[in-house]
Parts: C-alpha cells; structure tokens; sequence
C-alpha cells in the first residue's frame, strides 16, 4: 500500500500544481472565452447537483465500463492464444499492424450511420478502439516470458490450459496492465468523439449544446469533467494494477541484499564520526 500511495503522490502533485496556478491565473479574468476557474466550478457543482449532469455522466461512465470490459476480455484471450501459438502469431501480424495503424475515429461516422445513436454503438466503438492496445500488449508480454519458464512448464508436462492461465497470463500481466492504461486513454476520447457526432445525452453531447449555445462555463464545466473522470479511472487503474501485482512493484531480493550491507556500513561511518 505504501507503494501505490506513494506512486499516487508522483501522480498528483502535477494536477494540483496546474490547478493552483490556472485557480491564480483566472481570478481576476473577464474575458467571455476564459471565465475564472472559480466561476467554471460553481458551474459545475450546480450542474451536478440540480441538473442534468449526472444523468449524462453515468450514461458516459457506463459506456465506457462495458467497452472497456469487453476489450480487455477479447483482448486478453486472444493476445495469450497469439502470444503462445508461433505460427498464428506470425500469420496475424500484418492485420494487427494494420488495424493499428488504423485511427478508429475514421469509423465514428460509418457506425452511426448503420448502427444508429443509441448506447450499443458506442459501446462497439469503445471496444473497437481499445481493443488493439491490449492485443497487441498481451502478444509482447507473452513473448517476452523467459524462454526457461516455457521449457519448465513442459518438462513437468503441465496441460495447455492449465499453463496459460498459470504461467502465461501472471507473467504477462504488467504488460497487460500498459495495454489497459493505453486503452482507457483511447476509451475516453472514443467516448467524447462518438456522444458528439451522434448523441442525445452524454457528456459529450453536454459540451456540445454548451457550445453552441454559447455556455461557455458550462461548456469547460463538461471538460474540466471529463478530465476529472478519466484521471479517476487511472487512479482506480493503478490501484488495482498494484493489488494483482504487488511481486513485480516490491523491489527485487537481490537489490535488498545488496543494499543491506550498504546501510550497516553507513551506519557503523555514522558511528565512529566523531
């Protein structure tokens, strides 16, 4: 816990420093384009509390939990079965550099138009883009596993499924975990471009009629929202990457046996310095 604490300090220090300084930056602002963060603020906790924010808020939030949840189970099911089969790994090379390649925005139209604007296109579209992240990590992580770990594992003729769900995917998982932090990034923007262009709720769609009806607190109030939903999920993200792998943040036992004696030997100079 000590390590996600201090891991969650290293990642917070710069938000409130950009908050402090644009809270400074904006008090006094009277221009019509960049109201003060104070004001901005105010607008959002009203927006919170007595309008409709909220409702669009959950309806973003679960769109992007189904996504991301189906992304990631896709994702990892078969970056494992590519990662651990040569030949399909080699055959599905070329279509996974070019579904990479690929900026998934380009479809928001052509999945509107045959889909509709309801939730399950956007869900699709979530998945759609965060999917190839994971994919393509879960196939590094995968080869990346020391070459003694699969050659134990066949020596004691331990079956395939038992192997990739006990060996395989644990030693994947901190490249796993990079392909979901990628993916949630891609989650939220896919999340924004799909409410915007076909959407009646949503906090893109929030921003939108802010926008145009020249709300311009209301229209940062969704943006400063949408900033502030995709750090907590990082948050939440790396909490969990912390819990499911405690063994690869700790520091190595060698590196503590290595320094132990260094620290005795400070501490003995510490001692005898008059």
């Amino acid at each position: 816990m000590s390590a996600f604490c201090k891991s969650l300090l290293k990642q917070l220090w710069l938000p409130v420093l950009v908050f402090a300084a644009l809270l400074v930056a904006t008090a006094g602002s009277t221009s019509f384009y960049f109201p003060p963060l104070t004001q901005v603020l105010s607008t959002l906790w009203t927006e919170l509390t007595g309008g409709g924010l909220v409702g669009d808020l959950l309806f973003s939030l679960r769109n992007i939990a189904f996504g991301l949840t189906l992304a990631t189970v896709a994702g990892v099911g078969a970056g494992l079965v590519i990662g651990e089969v040569r030949l399909l790994r080699q055959a599905t090379a070329p279509l996974l550099d070019f579904a990479r390649a690929t900026p998934t925005v380009a479809f928001v139209p052509v999945i509107i138009l045959t889909l509709g604007i309801g939730s399950g296109p956007k869900v699709f579209l979530i998945f759609l883009g965060s999917v190839w992240p994971i994919l393509l990590n879960t196939v590094s992580g995968v080869h990346g596993i020391n070459p003694a770990v699969h050659e134990t594992a066949h020596s004691y003729l331990i079956p395939w499924r038992l192997r990739l769900l006990k060996v395989v995917l644990p030693g994947a998982l901190p490249q796993i975990f990079a392909g979901i932090r990628v993916a949630l990034s891609v989650a939220v923007v896919l999340m924004v471009v799909s409410e915007i262009y076909g959407s009646p709720v949503g906090l893109g769609n929030f921003i939108l009629q802010s926008g145009s009806s020249f709300k311009v607190a209301d229209t940062w109030a969704g943006t400063i929202l949408i900033g502030i939903l995709g750090y907590a999920l990082s948050v939440l993200l790396l909490a969990a990457e912390h819990l499911l792998l405690g063994w690869y943040h700790q520091r190595p036992p060698r590196a503590r046996r290595t320094l132990r004696p260094l620290r005795i030997r400070e501490n003995r100079n510490e001692v005898l310095s008059p």
